[in-house]
């Protein structure tokens, strides 16, 4: 298998996502009581805060990129 980039911001959803997941799985097995009201707006805020990690690591990426090249241009 190919090796490929690190993408922090999708490792972050997915971690967010199985928090909200298990957290459904002990509400309905009767471990906990917890209000929908909480688990959706951690999963919205968990998302968000992926997407502007994978936004930084973007322009981090680019910019990175861009130096390389830079000298090789001129």
């Amino acid at each position: 298998m190919r090796r490929h980039e690190f993408q922090p911001g999708r490792l972050l959803a997915g971690l967010v996502l199985t928090a909200a997941g298990v957290l459904y799985l002990l509400d309905a097995a009767g471990e906990t009581d917890l209000p929908w009201f909480l688990v959706v707006p951690m999963a919205f805020g968990g998302l968000a805060l992926a997407a502007l990690v994978g936004l930084v690591t973007y322009a981090v990426r680019r910019d990175r990129r861009d130096r390389i090249r830079e000298p090789r241009d001129q």
